[in-house]
This record gives structure tokens, C-alpha cells and sequence, in this order.
């Protein structure tokens, strides 16, 4: 730069930053050896700090508005008074703009499934991907933690570090919810507003705000989403035997014999396994049904060996196959001994009875 040249930017007496770009952070105003004009305007706009730095350290830390920089108080020196020095002067400053609106679509998401336990499907892995938003707080942390003597800083600058935090504590606050996989899609707003909560103050360290932390998405493996397509499919189907009819029907009207084959052969295989379900209800079981509750039970000697109980039906058979005789001893619950049965009217009637039968045909 030529002598003229030098002497004509010591009269650029206004310092302001207009962003042209959707990026940048923080800005530092350029001005030759970082010296400024003794009484220069300073415009600080809406969304905007301005940060003095006098010899390596922040001196002043200024809101939007406009500034004269006429005061000594400031770490401002003109160096027209110094000719003496050949415009170089010792006192030297830089003025750094900060953009302190907020930075939105910022992306996050999981580089690896997180493996959590599932009430339903007891172990699952799940990735999430989602957005957040960040701005500038606190300038003076900023400068000291993350930008250092960074002239031009942007946002693609930190963000790999914020994502990096969200993701890594994305993954304890999931397991600390307990909420099922399937609830989790109605819960995304919650979900968000609890991740915020409680990730924000970690950002703070770094003078940056976490304004908003969104989930849009939580996927399951392929394999676990295809297994719930079929059991959703299976749900809505419905009567399958309604739905394989018209199937097949469909299929037959638009000529598609392949599809209309695999219907039918659906079809039949379901009547077939239906048919036999029905079949198998309707035999009869082959355990004899339990007494009636009120008939009365009688043990009779048959060979001198006590056999029973037995009821009404029985009773009859066995006097018909003169097994149950008038002097067959017979006894009952109540009863102190054994009697025979032609002194018990209950049996000489079952006995009678029997009697009255024909006998069996001969040979």
C-alpha cells in the first residue's frame, strides 16, 4: 500500500459491517495496522455486538446504536496525531461484529443406532435425526472459548462440536424416558422441549444459547419397521376369507392369471384349515359326561368286590346284564350298611325293569 493510500483510509471515519452472507458469526473490521480515526462513527445494527480488543484484550463490549469514538476511555488512537511515528501508531485496536440472531436449520442426528429397551419389543435400535438452532450470547466466552483471533467465523466452524454434544447426550436422556418406541412419534414436541432443557446449560460454557433443539424422525432397523408392516397389514385386512374372495375376484377381471392362481391357492388352503377346525369342534369328546348333580350314586358287589358309584343308566344296564339282582347287597352315601337291593325300592324298580326287557338274539 502506497504512502496516499495509506494517508486517504486514515479519513474513513465510519465502521460498520453489513452481512451479505447466512453464515457468519462473527466478523472483524479491517483497517490498516488495526488503526482507527480519533472521533469515527461506530454503527452497531439491530442484531448485532460490537467487541473492542485493545492490544489482546477486550476493552469494551458495545449494544446496537451509534458510537463516536472521540473519548480517550475508548482504546482509540488517531494516527494523523503521530507523525512523528510515520502513521504508525502505538495504540491500536480491532472491532469484532458479532451476529447474534439466531442460526436455525442447523442438522443433528445419530451417526450410530442407539441400543435402549423397549417395553413391547424388549431391545431395539433406533437412529434420530432432527434440526437446532443456536445464537450468541455471551461475545466475551465466545472469544475466549471457541473463536480466539478468528477474522472471519462461521458457523460451519462449531457446529460439528454442537451436533456432537446433542448426539452424545441425546442418547442417556432417550434411556431416562421409559417411553415405548410406538409412543414416541407422539411425543416428538415433548421430546424436543425436554432435550432442550436439558442440553442447554452445556452450551452455555461456549456463550451460545441452545434455543431449540427438534426431532423429526425415529426410525427403527429395516427389518423391525417391515415385520410391523405385516402386522399392520394383517390388522387391516380384516375378515381374510372376505378379503382373499375379492382377491381373487380382482385378479380374474384383470386378466392376471399368476395372481388369480396364488389367490385361489391361498383361498383353499385357508377354507381347508378352517374346515378342519370346525370338524374337530363338532366331534364329539370321548370323556362321558359327569353325573347329574341331584342323581343319586350306588356301589353294588359284583363278585364280591364293591364297583361304583354308579347312576341311573348304568344301574339299568347292569340289570339287564343280570349283573344287579334282588339279593345283590347295594349301599349309598347315608346308608349304615349294606342292604340288598331287592329291600331298596330305588333299585327293585331298576331291577323290574330290566327284567321286562328281552333277552339277547341267540348266536
Amino acid at each position: 500500500m502506497g504512502l496516499w493510500d495509506k494517508v486517504f483510509g486514515e479519513f474513513v471515519d465510519i465502521i460498520e459491517w453489513t452481512d451479505n452472507s447466512s453464515d457468519t458469526m462473527v466478523y472483524r473490521f479491517e483497517r490498516h495496522g488495526n488503526e482507527i480515526k480519533y472521533g469515527a462513527k461506530l454503527t452497531v445494527r439491530e442484531s448485532q455486538v460490537a467487541v473492542f480488543v485493545n492490544e489482546g484484550e477486550i476493552a469494551d463490549v458495545l449494544a446496537p446504536g451509534m458510537y463516536e469514538l472521540e473519548t480517550r476511555n475508548l482504546p482509540v488512537l488517531s494516527t494523523l496525531q503521530h507523525w512523528d511515528h510515520g502513521f504508525s501508531s502505538p495504540f491500536k485496536a480491532e472491532v469484532y461484529f458479532f451476529n447474534t440472531r439466531q442460526f436455525t436449520d442447523l442438522k443433528w442426528g445419530t451417526k450410530n443406532p442407539i441400543m435402549m429397551r423397549d417395553p413391547e419389543f424388549d431391545m431395539v435400535r433406533l437412529r434420530t435425526f432432527g434440526t437446532y438452532s443456536v445464537r450468541i450470547t455471551e461475545p466475551k466466552t465466545f472469544i475466549n472459548e471457541i473463536m480466539g483471533t478468528d477474522g472471519h467465523f462461521t458457523v460451519d466452524e462449531i457446529s460439528d462440536q454442537l451436533r456432537d454434544i446433542i448426539t452424545s447426550r441425546y442418547a442417556t436422556i432417550l434411556g431416562k424416558l421409559n417411553v415405548p418406541v410406538l409412543d414416541l412419534a407422539s411425543n416428538y414436541d415433548t421430546l424436543s422441549e425436554y432435550i432442550t432443557e436439558k442440553i442447554s446449560p452445556e452450551f452455555n460454557q461456549y456463550g451460545v444459547e441452545l434455543t431449540k433443539v427438534l426431532v423429526e424422525n425415529i426410525s427403527l432397523p429395516p427389518e423391525v419397521e417391515k415385520a410391523l408392516d405385516k402386522r399392520t397389514s394383517m390388522g387391516m385386512a380384516g375378515d381374510l376369507d372376505k378379503y382373499l374372495k375379492y382377491g381373487a375376484a380382482e385378479a380374474m377381471q384383470s386378466g392376471n392369471s399368476s395372481t388369480a392362481s396364488s389367490a385361489i391357492e391361498m383361498g383353499i388352503g385357508l377354507s381347508m384349515a378352517q374346515s378342519m377346525t370346525e370338524q374337530q369342534k363338532a366331534q364329539p369328546s370321548a370323556t362321558p359326561p359327569p353325573p347329574l348333580p341331584n342323581e343319586q350314586q350306588w356301589h353294588v358287589a359284583i363278585n364280591d368286590k364293591a364297583s361304583g358309584p354308579f347312576g341311573y343308566a348304568e344301574l339299568t344296564t347292569l340289570a339287564q346284564q343280570g349283573k344287579l339282582t334282588a339279593a345283590s347287597l347295594a349301599w349309598s352315601s347315608g346308608m349304615e350298611n349294606w342292604e340288598s337291593a331287592g329291600k331298596i325300592s330305588y333299585l327293585s324298580e331298576i331291577i323290574s325293569k330290566g327284567k321286562s326287557s328281552p333277552p339277547p338274539i341267540p348266536g
